[in-house]
């Protein structure tokens, strides 16, 4: 590391703990149903401000608690706390029968649909797809030294969660399209490669496998947006953002956004 990237490291580690007290020093609101959502794309940085005060302020202590497991075990460092509410809300909302995940890393989000699901006592059938080995992408690098599919395995069954089903493949692989067209989902996550071609790929096949009425979550697509990230997030990368601006809105619609990820319904 270079002494200006040592620099800038030790004054965040001394920056955002005191950001984060001063945003919690406001009170989260009680509720952020699907009547608040409209203002996330009018306001999206306060929007996520009143996510990241949900998440600590009143947001069940099972889905706190996932999220400190993965952050404390250092297994889902790409993730925010602000995320977890948005889970919450549209679980809460939507209680999805099916939800697919592409791009699964080591199951935070996967694991978290799995527990919010059986939090609402709502069958979910989960199914993830992912090459589960260090494979990047033009802004992502991983760890080379972990069997990702194990490790998300363990990570179930230490939420005593049913194990997901899960294809290893890459998302542009024959056998990943077969899974994803097998069925018509009613909610899917696009987390994978952040290339541009890749993830236009990924939402082309899923626009298709997607139930009317249903919900596409767009991964690190929000920059080029009014969303301004406090120190602690990021807005997102490139290639879905640029992806977010080409879809359809037509056939789909941006209901909620909560920082770098967007939400979409389709339309029908």
């Amino acid at each position: 590391m270079s002494v200006y990237g040592f620099l800038r490291s030790r004054i965040l580690d001394w920056l955002i703990p005191r950001r984060k007290r001063q945003i919690l020093q406001t009170p989260a609101p009680e509720r952020l149903g699907s009547a608040e959502w409209e203002r996330s794309l009018r306001q999206p940085t306060e929007f996520y401000l009143d996510c990241f005060r949900y998440f600590h302020q009143r947001l069940p202590n099972e889905v706190r608690e996932h999220r400190a497991f993965f952050v404390q075990g250092n297994l889902g460092f790409f993730g925010e706390d602000a995320m977890h509410v948005m889970w919450f809300v549209l679980f809460e909302q939507f209680k999805p029968g099916s939800f697919l995940e592409i791009g699964v890393f080591r199951g935070q989000s996967l694991s978290l649909a799995a527990l919010l699901a059986r939090h609402n006592n709502s069958p979910c059938f989960v199914q993830g797809i992912s090459p589960f080995c260090a494979t990047g992408d033009r802004v992502s690098k991983y760890p080379t030294n972990i069997d990702y599919q194990a490790n998300t395995l363990a990570n179930f069954q230490h939420f005593n969660l049913p194990a997901p089903s899960l294809l290893k493949a890459y998302s542009t692989d024959p056998e990943a399209e077969t899974v994803i067209r097998s069925r018509k989902w009613d909610m899917i996550y696009i987390d994978g490669n952040h290339d541009y071609e890749v993830a236009q790929r990924d939402w082309d096949v899923c626009s298709e496998s997607v139930s009317e009425q249903g919900i596409i979550v767009l991964d690190d697509a929000s920059r080029d947006t009014e969303f301004q990230p406090p120190l602690f997030a990021t807005a997102g990368h490139p290639g879905p953002s640029r992806l977010a601006r080409e879809i359809d809105r037509n056939q789909f619609r941006e209901i909620l956004r909560v920082g770098h990820n967007r939400v979409f319904q389709k339309c029908g």
